[in-house]
């Protein structure tokens, strides 16, 4: 009867666990996500903080003082880079923005290395942000087999000799989207779905948990036998 009693309470105990451990998980993640970048925030402002904290010392000693809290300065580096994207996000929209950028384009182009990173993130940047032609963004494409089919999101759509019309499509892997496979893929062959990027993104970073009641699963025209 007590070992009845033992096996018991160890049984709900490993189940309690379990369901804390499925309970927290994606709050951690959640949470390593923006302690990430807010430690890279932080870090990318610290030294125009430094030079704030060096020109107001002589004038505002009270206000130096908050910099010896642990939190203070790398708070305030964080709130200072945000604000400077979001400056520079009103200042692109703007003609001199514009003018600025393209300045900038035109140094970096001339830079051997750079130039090809900096370009090819920016096409990217670009092509997610702009409706292929001739297919929806988000699809589904046979991957890593012709039984399997994995969501993939179209860059560029081009032709072979033939004039046959292909896909380059992105495939990001769970639960890293920011790594993954370039798959070149017959524009025939994709399923369209009307997915946002950020439905997408949803379904791949939680493992397919956040995911619509239905899904196409077929090319138009096709059907399960």
């Amino acid at each position: 009867m007590e070992n009845r009693v033992l096996r018991g309470a160890g049984s709900r105990l490993q189940r309690y666990l379990i369901t804390g451990v499925i309970t927290v998980i994606p709050i951690w993640i959640t949470w390593a996500a923006f302690q990430f970048l807010g430690k890279q925030l932080a870090e990318l402002g610290a030294p125009l903080v430094d030079k704030i904290l060096f020109t107001i010392s002589p004038y505002a000693p009270r206000i130096v003082e908050l910099f010896s809290l642990s939190w203070f300065k790398p708070t305030l580096a964080m709130l200072v880079i945000l604000l400077s994207l979001c400056l520079l996000g009103w200042l692109v929209t703007l003609v001199i923005g514009r003018q600025i950028i393209a300045a900038l384009d035109r140094i970096i182009a001339r830079i051997p290395l750079v130039h090809s990173v900096y370009g090819s993130i920016k096409t990217l940047i670009g092509a997610l942000q702009t409706k292929p032609d001739g297919t929806q963004r988000v699809v589904l494409i046979n991957f890593p087999s012709d039984s399997m089919k994995t969501v993939g999101l179209v860059t560029r759509v081009m032709s072979d000799p033939a004039g046959r019309p292909l896909a380059a499509v992105y495939v990001p892997t769970t639960p890293n989207p920011t790594s993954g496979y370039l798959e070149i893929v017959p524009v025939a062959d994709l399923v369209p779905l009307d997915w946002s990027i950020e439905e997408a993104m949803s379904f791949i970073i939680s493992g397919g948990a956040v995911a619509p009641e239905t899904i196409d699963y077929e090319p138009a025209g096709e059907t399960t036998p």
